[in-house]
Order: C-alpha cells, then sequence, then structure tokens
C-alpha cells in the first residue's frame, strides 16, 4: 500500500520558453469495502496527500466517490442511502466533519485539491454524483461540477448474482454544465485582471492562470464533454472514476470478451483510449484516478491511474491496484502547439455541420435502400 510512481525526474512535455511549469499529482485508492469507515478512507487519502506534499506537488486529484465503497451497486434506503452522503456547512464542503481533515492538511500544506463524493444538497434534498476543486493558494472551493453521463439502471437487475450499477436511482444528473475556471496562483507568472490584462487576444492565450476543466469516470467517454471544455480553452482535465472490470449485464459480451480477463483488459483499453484521444484532440493535460481492486472481495475495478499530456502521451501510469500516487511535471505552455496548429478550432471547425449531435439524442438509422 501507499506506494509512488513518478516520470524519473523528467518533465511532462518540457518546452523551453515556458514558464508554466507545476508539479501534480493523482491519488489512487485501492478498494474501499462497504463495511470500512469514512474516517480509515479519509486516513489513507490524507497519508497520499502527504507523499504528494514531499514530492512539491501543488495539486491533488481524488477518485469519484472518493471516501467510501462504490454503493450505486447495492440496494439501498433511508439512513442506509443517506450516510455515504456529503453535506454542505454554511455553504462550504471542506467544513463537513467527514471531509473537513483532508482540507485542514490542504489548507496547511497550500496544496490545490479535486475530490469526487456523493452530494446531498441543502433544504431540497437532492442527490448529485459530485467532484469540486478547492484552492489551497486563495483557501476556497472555486469550482463544482456535478456528472451529467450518469450510466446503469434505475431498477436492479433480476439475477441475484448480477452487478448493479444505480446511479440513475440514487443520482439526478448534473446540472452545471461543462463550466472550466482558473486555477488561481496554481502557475507563477499568469496575466490577471488586476494587470489590466485582456483574455482571448493573440498575445495573452495562454497566458493567464490555468483553463481546469472537470469530469467524473462515465463523462470521460463522450467527445462531447471534453470539445464544450477544449472550446474554453482547455490546459487541464480532471477525472476520477470508479469503473467495473467485469459487468456483462451492464457493458454485455461477445467472444472477444468471452472471459472475465479479457473484459478487464479491454475496460482498461478503452479507459486509456478516452483519455489519450480526448487530451490529444483538445490539446490539454489530464490527470485521471482511479479507485480501484476487489471492493468487498468480489467486486472488481479497474486502476489505470494516469496523467496525460497535451499530446495524447501517458507521462506517468499506477501499476498497482492499491493505494498508489502517480506525480508529473508538466508544462502548461505544451499545449498552445495543439491549439495553435491542428486543433486551431477557429481556423478548421465547421459548426454548420454539427447540429445533429445537440439536437438528436437516440440513432436514427438511413431509410432502407
Amino acid at each position: 500500500m501507499g506506494s509512488i510512481q513518478t516520470n524519473d525526474g523528467a518533465t511532462a512535455g518540457h518546452t523551453a520558453e515556458s514558464t508554466r511549469k507545476v508539479i501534480v499529482a493523482g491519488a489512487q485508492l485501492g478498494p474501499i469495502n462497504i463495511d470500512t469507515p469514512r474516517s480509515e478512507g479519509i486516513r489513507r487519502m490524507v497519508k497520499l496527500m502527504d507523499d504528494a506534499h514531499k514530492a512539491h506537488a501543488k495539486l491533488i486529484v481524488y477518485p469519484e466517490i472518493a471516501p467510501v465503497t462504490f454503493f450505486p451497486r447495492h440496494i439501498l434506503e433511508g439512513e442506509e442511502l443517506e450516510k455515504y452522503f456529503e453535506r454542505e456547512v454554511g455553504g462550504d464542503i471542506t467544513k463537513s466533519p467527514n471531509l473537513k481533515p483532508l482540507f485542514d492538511k490542504a489548507r496547511e500544506y497550500k496544496m490545490d485539491v479535486s475530490i469526487g463524493y456523493a452530494e446531498c444538497t441543502g433544504d431540497d434534498h437532492v442527490h448529485f454524483n459530485t467532484c469540486i476543486y478547492y484552492s489551497g493558494q486563495v483557501d476556497k472551493v472555486v469550482s463544482k461540477y456535478r456528472k451529467v453521463h450518469l450510466p446503469g439502471t434505475f431498477e436492479p437487475y433480476e439475477r441475484k448474482d448480477a452487478t448493479n450499477q444505480l446511479e440513475k436511482r440514487y443520482f439526478k444528473p448534473g446540472n452545471l454544465g461543462f463550466e472550466a475556471f482558473r486555477a488561481p496562483e496554481l502557475v507563477p507568472d499568469t496575466l490577471t485582471k488586476t494587470s489590466g490584462a485582456q483574455p482571448n487576444l493573440p498575445d495573452t492565450l495562454g497566458k493567464g492562470d490555468p483553463i481546469v476543466g472537470m469530469i467524473i469516470c462515465n463523462d470521460r467517454r463522450w467527445p462531447e464533454a471534453w470539445r464544450v471544455y477544449g472550446l474554453q480553452g482547455v490546459e487541464l482535465m480532471l477525472c476520477g472514476y470508479n469503473t467495473t472490470a467485469w459487468a456483462p449485464e451492464l457493458l454485455g459480451t461477445n467472444k472477444k470478451i468471452s472471459t472475465q480477463e479479457k473484459a478487464k483488459a479491454e475496460a482498461l483499453f478503452h479507459n486509456k483510449l478516452s483519455l489519450t484521444y480526448n487530451s490529444y484532440a483538445n490539446s490539454c493535460f489530464s490527470i485521471n484516478v482511479a479507485k480501484c481492486g476487489f471492493e468487498d472481495g468480489k467486486y472488481p475495478l479497474i486502476g489505470g491511474s494516469c496523467i496525460v499530456d497535451c499530446d495524447g502521451e501517458v507521462v506517468v501510469e499506477a501499476s498497482t491496484e492499491e493505494d498508489e500516487l502517480i506525480v508529473a511535471e508538466i508544462d502548461l505552455g505544451m499545449c498552445r502547439r495543439g491549439k495553435g496548429k491542428v486543433f486551431a478550432f477557429e481556423k478548421h471547425r465547421r459548426v454548420e455541420h454539427y447540429g445533429r449531435i445537440a439536437e438528436q439524442t437516440g440513432v436514427r438509422e438511413p431509410e432502407f435502400l
């Protein structure tokens, strides 16, 4: 437990002319069982943050629904369900009794944190699958995201031994959209509003505080989500996930994935494919972090946590299915090449032909011949 993977001191896409470098970390978590106290999950998360601090990381990213087991696989009601949700205190999630020790440590280290959790809103008591970005530089939550693409079913499968995926039962689809934001003071020497600089000018592009986006698990499979962020100039995408390695009722089977081992290999392949291609196609780095291993000794979740550069190359990848920190120094200045050349959206996009993407959900095949 608690191993650390780095990219051997090399920088991720270093360019000598750029000063927009930052050390970042992904905090993969091994299994958290249904009977694991939340305090134990938080203790492990703090330990990974301690390791990140020793590695001089300024940002740490945790998985989806990080502190507890992936409870949407279980049939739960009432208090048995509600105990998995976090609630803000005075409009501030960092003061939640369950999560406060983590944010207290982040405040001490002046470390930025992205963490996924199950959110219960205030008086209206609505449930979302949520992540937030806390800036340790300015000591506040600067952005919140709620998962849009909820997989699975509302009703459980009839087979008793099936692995359920009941996010549609326990969560509402996210209602905050895909809004990029700037991470204050994460890199040095940036242009700011107080300096009188104006955004979106040729000589100010890529020179402000880093532009960040957040997605959760299944969202990473949907290019539309990445592209909406790409159109806001995203430079760093953050993604936490809990992804099953074997759930034939949910994912289907064929001859290629006729065994659990083959299904797991395919799940890992699709995970990396989604992360590397979309990082490349939007010229952004991404930090992608799993909760993994066998939860409750029977529910397999894939690992594959990785940091990907803006050319789609995996810079560092986890080697276990346990608690493991991955660390890399990334250079956000590298994003300018893709954004200005192959994926210069303002030069090459043809929106007059893309209407179907926003107007249509299900497939409509052409007429028969």
